[in-house]
């Protein structure tokens, strides 16, 4: 009898263990691997630990579980100044959209306890004084204006600590993010990947390095540059949502579809299983951004019922978290890029605007309706939602959102350009639309895209030559086409419309050079589009 109570009491603790481990792991989802970072600072040993892991975070832009970490490492040692430094570089997104008034909160109360504790070397203090310039800046600056005065600030951190690879890292981040969108030199960018390419040969492992050598690169002109840290980041932070779906910035830009896609579901899925293992009652940002990009992937290589199935998926979706531009512009541009990519005017018409603060987001749904009106024939409403980019463009515009002012711009012409054509009557007419989408193009070429997409629903360049091809001018259209892939490579509407152009012009070389590439995107994809077809037949004719 004794014997099997004792069975018993031990089978008991054995199973209450095993399910204490259970859920210490599901209360515990930042754990795995998230890379290799030594940032030494002047706190216990426990909370050093801590903070080089929280760090580690931080550098994958893991914002959430970065703040929780850095907390902790403040609890573990309540004099760790940097913990509160960490803390407030968690609230602080330089590549993505400016805080909320609510986020700049606590961002900013972080840099006060910081401040308060009185870090113990100049280094530390140097840091802390770097992020509150940022916070402490005057609030009618614009973001761009706010991240420079945050990057002189580091930068003064980096010349003063040579041997700190954390503030030279740290500061080739602040000039990508103080980088005016409309240098086409890129400067800040190769300054800053020159930086990075020099101590990621010393730390192969280090997750910031890969990171934003990807951003730096994340650009037609260097985009090759960036493909050894686009393969290797998601094996040094295999366990960070965003490091999975990182690599994908530099393969969208090449146009390997298959690389980004398979990046992109990666990071979808740790995105869904990061909002079930915190019990988000939403879907997070860092889910839903990967899905845009994968959409657009899915797209470009014919595989239309994957994207269906993701479109339909992010359709139902009725609240992102935290509610930001990375997310509402997801929920915008995903429905946008299903129904234009495929021609499915009619899909596009009928497109339902989500209300946001935000105004972009709003302007892309206009902007795709217009668009889907004019090609159906439903004049007046095409009228209706220009008009509705109108309104938007003036609130950002007052809302010194200028450079999201200048994109609304693009949409406003481009959809001007089509209705144009809508209504011709003469050569005049057509000459008026061909000048509008012009515009939208050069305007559209002036700056570079955002960080939040992975390009234009349906790039402006592109949608000239594919009007210059209506209008039977296809020599024009080829060069065009032609133009618009130096900027945006291997797209499935600047291949066939390309491949199509020559053929009309009587280049067969050309047509069967695109027609050839558009089918090679596809293979396996099992397309059904009339497009892959016609390319299919002209090259078995051959």
């Amino acid at each position: 009898m004794h014997k099997l109570r004792f069975a018993l009491l031990f089978l008991l603790c054995v199973l209450n263990f095993r399910l204490l481990a259970d859920e210490g792991h599901q209360h515990a989802p930042h754990a795995g691997e998230v890379g290799s970072v030594n940032f030494p600072v002047s706190c216990s040993a426990a909370a050093q630990k801590i903070f080089s892991r929280s760090v580690a975070m931080l550098h994958s832009f893991w914002y959430e579980e970065a703040a929780k970490s850095f907390t902790a490492a403040a609890e573990q040692d309540p004099s760790c100044a940097m913990a509160w430094w960490g803390v407030a570089m968690s609230y602080y997104h330089p590549l993505w959209e400016p805080p909320t008034a609510d986020a700049m909160k606590p961002g900013a109360a972080a840099v006060q306890k910081a401040k308060a504790l009185n870090a113990h070397t100049d280094r530390e203090r140097g840091y802390i004084a770097a992020i509150d310039a940022f916070y402490s800046a005057d609030a009618t600056q614009d973001y761009l204006a706010r991240n420079r005065i945050y990057s002189q600030a580091m930068e003064k951190v980096y010349r003063a600590n040579p041997g700190d690879t954390e503030a030279a890292i740290f500061y080739a981040l602040s000039l990508k993010a103080s980088s005016p969108p409309s240098d086409k030199t890129f400067a800040n960018e190769r300054q800053g990947g020159a930086i990075l390419e020099k101590i990621f040969a010393q730390q192969p492992n280090h997750p910031g390095i890969a990171h934003y050598i990807i951003h730096c690169y994340d650009n037609p002109a260097l985009a090759n540059q960036g493909l050894d840290a686009a393969r290797r980041y998601a094996q040094i932070a295999p366990d960070v949502p965003h490091a999975l779906h990182m690599p994908s910035h530099i393969f969208v830009r090449l146009g390997l579809w298959d690389e980004a896609a398979k990046s992109n579901f990666a990071a979808m899925n740790a995105g869904k299983k990061y909002e079930q293992d915190t019990s988000m009652n939403a879907a997070w940002d860092q889910r839903l951004h990967p899905t845009d990009y994968l959409v657009y992937a899915l797209l470009q290589s014919g595989n239309d019922a994957q994207a269906a199935a993701i479109a339909k998926e992010v359709d139902e979706i009725q609240k992102s978290q935290p509610g930001n531009l990375t997310g509402g512009y997801v929920l915008a541009a995903v429905p946008a890029r299903y129904a234009l990519e495929r021609r499915a005017w009619a899909d596009a018409a009928a497109l339902k605007p989500r209300p946001s603060a935000f105004h972009y987001t709003e302007a892309v749904t206009y902007w795709a309706r217009a668009i889907g009106e004019a090609h159906t024939g439903d004049l007046s409403g095409a009228k209706k939602d220009i008009g509705q980019l109108k309104i938007i463009e003036n609130q950002l515009l007052e809302a010194r959102q200028d450079y999201w002012a200048s994109q609304t711009q693009v949409l406003l012409q481009s959809a001007s350009g089509w209705l144009a054509h809508a209504q011709a009557k003469s050569d005049e007419d057509e000459e008026r639309a061909v000048m509008l989408l012009n515009g939208a193009a050069d305007l559209e070429d002036s700056m570079e895209k955002h960080p939040i997409t992975p390009g234009a629903v349906l790039p402006a360049r592109e949608q000239l030559a594919d009007l210059l091809l209506e209008l039977k001018r296809p020599a024009e259209a080829l060069a065009v086409y032609e133009v618009s892939m130096k900027t945006a490579p291997n797209r499935f509407n600047s291949l066939f419309g390309a491949a199509k152009a020559a053929e009309a012009a009587g280049n067969t070389p050309q047509a069967r050079h695109y027609y050839a590439k558009l089918v090679e995107n596809c293979a396996g994809s099992q397309t059904h589009r009339a497009e892959f077809a016609q390319a299919s037949g002209y090259l078995a004719k051959e």
